[in-house]
């Protein structure tokens, strides 16, 4: 009787609980629908800038599931270097010399295997006339580990911070520090500055150890600034920081925070560049914060590239973060009018 007791009282609470319901049943077909659309839709063609080739070569490229385009020289490298194809190759006398993006292992060596079956029927098979494969960006020794690291510090950095300062913030509410705080002549943007601020130093410690043990430790390929990272890492941190307040405010519990993960953290996994999207999908990943993080990394880990080429995904990041923080202070005006 007291465990029949028990479970009814369980079951009326959950009844009551329209964002437990929701978790439990609505959560995972929202990211099973996501995975559907995003898989269904993507393209895993292998992208590659022709040179020079016959068209049987090109013909053969297709016939291996490979967008084949034929470029001038300086077009192919200029697309290699802003990711829109994985190799560039060009027959010359009957040898064959490939320029591979190296960044992500399993494109790579596809491409490379690609290219190799298009030519064995026509090319004969002299020592001389063997393929030369030159990595223009990483190397043929990256791990599958090297390949997905930067979305890994992207999404841990990301994860970890907004969990943590969210139950910080919801903490702050329910036990009435914060009703205290506003209590006292402070201005609303000076409680949300100090709150960021505070919270910040902690993850300013963060990023510099998790940007040191991924290069030092893991020994992850770091072709470019290891400050850069650094600072993508710590910008990450401070987004999900004010994010992770922001949406405090939404919840009551620490359970109810948690509810926030299946909704903001874990669909931005599938736009930080781990699968191939299509044209309309790559659009949607432009409102996920991680998408900058994950782009600005592999521009400076993989391909060694300096400030002026994530200044975008810099100054994406920063208004980030200045935008929730506004909204924060805005919002602290549902708790006192100052």
């Amino acid at each position: 009787m007291r465990v029949r007791a028990l479970a009814l009282r369980i079951l009326k609470q959950l009844k009551n609980d329209r964002r437990s319901l929701a978790l439990i049943f609505l959560a995972p077909l929202l990211i099973l629908s996501l995975l559907y659309f995003i898989l269904s839709s993507s393209n895993a063609d292998i992208r590659i800038g022709v040179i020079n080739a016959s068209e049987s070569f090109m013909d053969k490229l297709y016939d291996n599931n490979a967008a084949a385009y034929r470029m001038s020289e300086d077009e192919a490298f200029s697309a290699l270097e802003k990711s829109r194809i994985t190799a560039v190759v060009t027959v010359e006398s009957g040898k064959t010399y490939i320029w591979i993006d190296g960044s992500n292992s399993t494109k790579a060596n596809q491409a490379i295997r690609i290219i190799e079956m298009a030519k064995a029927p026509s090319m004969p098979s002299r020592p001389d006339l063997a393929t030369e494969i030159s990595y223009v960006y990483g190397s043929g020794d990256l791990t599958l580990f090297d390949t997905f690291s930067t979305t890994l510090i992207g999404f841990l950095t990301f994860f970890f911070v907004f969990l943590l300062s969210g139950i910080f913030f919801l903490k702050e509410r329910t036990l009435g520090t914060l009703e205290k705080v506003l209590s006292t002549p402070i201005r609303r943007w000076e409680i949300v500055m100090g709150y960021v601020l505070g919270f910040g130093a902690v993850t300013l410690v963060q990023s510099l150890i998790i940007a040191t043990f991924v290069v030092y430790v893991l020994n992850v390929m770091l072709a470019g600034s290891l400050w850069l990272v650094f600072v993508i890492t710590l910008l990450t941190a401070f987004n999900a920081l004010s994010l992770g307040f922001l949406l405090s405010t939404a919840a009551a519990t620490e359970f109810q925070m948690i509810q926030f993960i299946p909704i903001i953290v874990v669909p931005q996994v599938f736009f930080s560049g781990m699968f191939d999207l299509s044209p309309l999908w790559q659009k949607v990943g432009y409102i996920m914060p991680i998408h900058y993080t994950v782009d600005a990394l592999n521009h400076v880990m993989m391909k060694g590239h300096g400030f002026s080429y994530i200044m975008t995904d810099v100054f994406v990041l920063f208004f980030g973060s200045v935008m929730f923080m506004i909204i924060n202070t805005k919002i602290l005006k549902n708790y006192r009018n100052i």
